[in-house]
C-alpha cells in the first residue's frame, strides 16, 4: 500500500487491495468487489451531521444504482458503524478502517487544519470503480449534500 500520499489515487489506477470488516462482521476485500461497478466513499466520522447527510442520501439512492455496490469507509469501529447503520437504516456496508490503512493507501488520510490546529483525518473522497476494480472517477473534497446524486449521474452517464 502507498504511504504518505498527498493526493488521492487517480482514475485509471487499480483501487488498493484491502481486507476490512463491516458493521455486521462480514469481511470485504478488493476481490469481493469485482464483477460490478462499486462506489467507495470515505467519510470522517459516524453519526455527525455531514456524514449522516451523505450516508442517508446514498441509502435513498441505492435502489437506483443499477446493481452497483456502495461502501462507506471511515476509521470508526465496526460497533460504531453498526449503531450508525441501525439508527439511520443504512442499506449498504460500512467498512471499519480503524488502522487507516485503506485511507492511507487511497491517499485520503491527510493533514487537516481546524481553528489553526493541525491534525490527521479523512478527506471526504469518493471513488467509482469498474467491474475489475479500476478507478473510473474520483470526487475529492466532497460536499455531502447532493453528492450521491452526482455519483448516480456519473454511473448512469
Amino acid at each position: 500500500m502507498r504511504k504518505n500520499q498527498a493526493m488521492p489515487i487517480a482514475a485509471g489506477e487499480t483501487f488498493p487491495d484491502f481486507s476490512l470488516v463491516d458493521q455486521d462482521g462480514a469481511t470485504h476485500t478488493l476481490e469481493s468487489l469485482r464483477g460490478s461497478s462499486t462506489i467507495v466513499y470515505f467519510y470522517p466520522k459516524d453519526d455527525t451531521s455531514g456524514c449522516t447527510t451523505e450516508a442517508c442520501e446514498f441509502r435513498d439512492l441505492v435502489p437506483r444504482f443499477a446493481g452497483a455496490k456502495v461502501f462507506g469507509v471511515s476509521p470508526d469501529s465496526a460497533k460504531s458503524h453498526k449503531k450508525f447503520a441501525d439508527k439511520f437504516g443504512l442499506n449498504f456496508p460500512l467498512l471499519a478502517d480503524t488502522e487507516k490503512e485503506l485511507a492511507t493507501a487511497a491517499g485520503v488520510w491527510v493533514e487537516k487544519t481546524l481553528y489553526g490546529k493541525k491534525y490527521m483525518g479523512v478527506e471526504r473522497t469518493t471513488f467509482l470503480l469498474d467491474a475489475d476494480g479500476r478507478i473510473t472517477k474520483v470526487w475529492e473534497k466532497v460536499k455531502p449534500a447532493g453528492h450521491a446524486e452526482a455519483v448516480l449521474a456519473a454511473l448512469q452517464g
